[in-house]
């Protein structure tokens, strides 16, 4: 027994010392990584608006970008909130596996999409942002990666409201349009953003907002229509625990919203947010939430309304949208080669 313990102990001493060395491997590492930049020292295209200090220098290693993960510079807090994020939905996704059957029953797979798509966006935003510092090119790259992620995400948050959140009268009327509507405003969402960061040499900073946010827009308001009509009958069912989640999946949204298209905290303090209390960090931290709530009020419905869309969805509408979230990554993943094909003419341009 004491031998059993002692070896116990050891093991724990043994991680312990290992954990102690991390610093110790970061410090060494930390003289051959460059300081940070004043906006003054980096080209126009890299500037936000407001945050004057902390970007990374150009043109380093693939090995410099990767280790700035543990560096304190504006891209800091951006990484680490979708990284965090990512991790959490893992666990979330592993706690879901262990209840619902999602290779035997077609019913969750709409509840997998979301899943899915979540881990993909918060992964290739936490991508574009910890690589995205490299090059004007891998910015454009990385950033495009980034847009298919949330067009993807946007796909996923219609099917799982179509398919378990919807009310038994409105699916009557947008039932053989909703999804392939859902599945247009995708790739049409992809297409904007894609083309806002597009027109970031040759049009004002409006332009590209409203290439990224009229499109979204209207991608979410189409694909949050269900949840918005089931809350005008909530008082029929003021005891549903998920309506409460889908209550604070729209509100996160919309918080998320203002935050995206308003910098209010940098406009306010300039200077003082550069590393954290970024208007874009409280977006990925909304968004988070958002993402949670969503899963959480699905999966409610996928166990609590089994009678209602097994009776609205046939057996094969399942695999449907599999399908159709398959078109909207295909779409996705073509616009963004044709845009990087404009990019790479634009900057080849520019170089002469």
């Amino acid at each position: 027994m004491a031998t059993t313990v002692m070896d116990r102990i050891g093991r724990v001493f043994i991680s312990l010392q290992q954990i102690r060395e991390v610093p110790q491997m970061l410090n060494e590492a930390a003289p051959s990584m460059p300081g940070t930049l004043k906006d003054s020292e980096v080209p126009t295209y890299f500037r936000e608006r407001y945050v004057s200090t902390g970007y990374r220098p150009l043109n380093q290693n693939w090995r410099y970008y990767f280790l700035s993960l543990f560096q304190r510079h504006n891209e800091t807090m951006n990484v680490w909130t979708h990284l965090l994020a990512f991790l959490v939905l893992l666990i979330k996704f592993r706690q879901l596996a262990e209840t619902v059957d999602f290779v035997s029953d077609p019913h969750s797979w709409p509840l997998l999409i979301l899943i899915v798509s979540s881990l993909i966006y918060t992964g290739f935003s936490t991508v574009a942002h910890l690589l995205g510092g490299k090059s004007e090119l891998c910015n454009y790259s990385f950033f495009f990666l980034d847009y298919v992620g949330v067009a993807q995400y946007q796909y996923g948050s219609a099917v799982v409201h179509f398919y378990y959140a919807v009310e038994e009268g409105f699916h009557r009327h947008v039932h053989g349009i909703f999804m392939p509507v859902a599945t247009f405003l995708s790739c049409l969402s992809c297409l904007g953003c894609t083309y806002g960061k597009y027109c970031n040499h040759r049009r004002p900073m409006w332009v590209r907002k409203v290439c990224q946010v009229v499109p979204s827009a209207l991608s979410y308001m189409w694909d949050t229509s269900p949840v918005a009509y089931r809350f005008m009958s909530w008082h029929k069912n003021s005891d549903d625990p998920a309506v409460f989640y889908h209550f604070g999946q729209v509100a996160f949204f919309l918080s998320c919203g203002f935050f995206f298209t308003c910098p209010v905290f940098e406009r306010c303090f300039p200077g003082r947010c550069d590393f954290v209390g970024q208007s874009h960090q409280i977006f990925h931290v909304f968004l988070s939430c958002c993402t949670l709530c969503q899963i959480h009020a699905s999966y409610l419905d996928y166990v609590g309304r089994r009678e209602l869309y097994s009776r609205l969805h046939g057996s094969d509408e399942a695999g449907l949208f599999v399908g159709l979230y398959v078109l909207v990554l295909i779409g996705c993943s073509l616009i963004v080669f044709l845009m990087l094909r404009k990019v790479k003419k634009l900057l080849g341009c520019k170089s002469k």
